[in-house]
């Protein structure tokens, strides 16, 4: 049997720069496998909010592929996360989605794990057997004013000059000081690759999204660059910086560090990402006015996030098969923001929820062409250049140089 590196190998052998990937990096199980591996378990993901977890002993669960995390806040008040994975057999130790727990117990054989993920106990193992070397194995965790960021991999990418680049840009919109307050998932039959891809290119835009369209300028780069000047001028006076940072690609720290940030307007008469243009919470952070713009960030390569003046909203792509991918949407507003006074929830998720059913309907269309034996990749347009940085940064992961 050919190994994989030689089938990977050749495969980007035929890989055109400036064009998409080969039909086998959206079809082929042993590809899907390898990227868990060398894509998933060795980056930073963004499994959520610290204000989800707030006193010890609050956990939630971040799942991926055949992977899962138990996030929880330990007695001391630390974020930690750990496999989800027995020492003892292997077990889920956890099966709930989130609650309160005083220790983690294994259903199959009652090992009992502290929240810090120490052994507690582990039944009739014999005078020989020392707890102390069977704790649950960690992941490393990073706060970024308030995001929790988990690698699984004791090698995980050096993220933190990057992340200080971004803090200062950022900081105005008080990350930490927000909530989750809806997620959505929408489960699209296609594999990761295609709907990370789709997130990043604009290209799309006009003739897909007919709601976005109305109020986003970055589905026209002319129409954006007219607009940048008049938004720069409300946003310095409202108190946001209009610098871009843009660590991605061959600009990236090390791969997998990727930090993006750049403010965009939004077409006149949208304050917001609504469907009226007005006001759909509280402002974010220190702001004191709308400007009239919109924010891309990123943290890492496999987060992202788009931050309006008065809520955020923020964008996984989770592999769950070669070609079954949850797209997770999760919106946050000021944390001492009320429902039903500061925000009413349908309208807070309308434009989001309709752009995602767009976004699973042709992304859906996309796999289907892909898996065809006569599909051909094609040429990259200009509005996708980010697709270009994240193929080299996939190709960095499993150890072969950049197109």
């Amino acid at each position: 049997m050919t190994p994989l590196s030689d089938k990977l190998g050749d495969l980007f052998a035929q890989h055109q720069p400036g064009y998409a990937l080969p039909r086998e990096f959206y079809t082929s199980q042993m590809i899907y496998d390898h990227d868990i591996a060398a894509v998933w378990n060795r980056n930073w993901i963004w499994v959520g909010h610290e204000t989800q977890i707030p006193d010890p002993g609050d956990y939630f669960l971040f799942d991926y592929g055949p992977e899962s995390l138990i996030i929880v806040r330990d007695r001391e008040g630390d974020i930690r996360a750990h496999l989800n994975v027995c020492r003892h057999r292997g077990s889920r130790v956890c099966t709930e989605s989130s609650g309160k727990a005083r220790v983690f117990v294994c259903p199959y054989h009652a090992w009992t794990y502290e929240l810090s993920g120490a052994l507690r106990a582990g039944r009739e193992m014999g005078a020989d057997f020392d707890p102390a070397d069977w704790g649950l194995r960690q992941a490393q965790v990073r706060l970024f004013q308030g995001m929790i960021l988990v690698c699984p991999s004791a090698d995980a990418p050096p993220i933190d000059d990057a992340l200080a680049q971004l803090a200062p840009l950022t900081a105005p919109f008080g990350f930490e000081n927000l909530k989750v307050v809806h997620t959505a998932h929408y489960p699209v039959p296609a594999n990761w690759k295609l709907a990370v891809e789709n997130y990043l290119e604009c290209y799309h835009c006009a003739p897909a999204h007919q709601e976005y369209a109305r109020s986003h300028t970055l589905k026209s780069p002319l129409q954006m660059e007219a607009l940048l000047p008049a938004m720069q001028k409300r946003a310095a006076v409202s108190g946001l910086p209009t610098t871009e940072l843009n660590l991605t690609g061959p600009d990236a720290i090390a791969p997998g560090t990727d930090v993006y940030y750049r403010r965009y307007p939004l077409f006149d008469g949208y304050k917001t990402g609504s469907q009226s243009g007005e006001p759909l919470a509280p402002l974010l952070g220190t702001l004191t006015d709308f400007d009239g713009g919109a924010t891309d960030v990123s943290l890492g390569i496999l987060n992202y996030m788009l931050v309006y003046s008065d809520h955020l909203v923020g964008y996984r792509f989770v592999p769950r098969s070669v070609q079954e991918t949850d797209i997770q949407v999760v919106w946050m507003v000021r944390n001492d923001a009320e429902e039903g006074r500061d925000y009413d929830p349908e309208a807070l998720t309308w434009l989001w929820h309709v752009t995602s059913q767009d976004d699973e309907r042709i992304i859906r269309h996309n796999q289907a062409g892909v898996n065809s034996h006569f599909f051909q990749p094609g040429p990259l347009a200009e509005m996708e250049w980010a697709i270009h940085d994240f193929y080299n940064f996939y190709r960095a992961m499993t150890g072969l140089p950049a197109a």
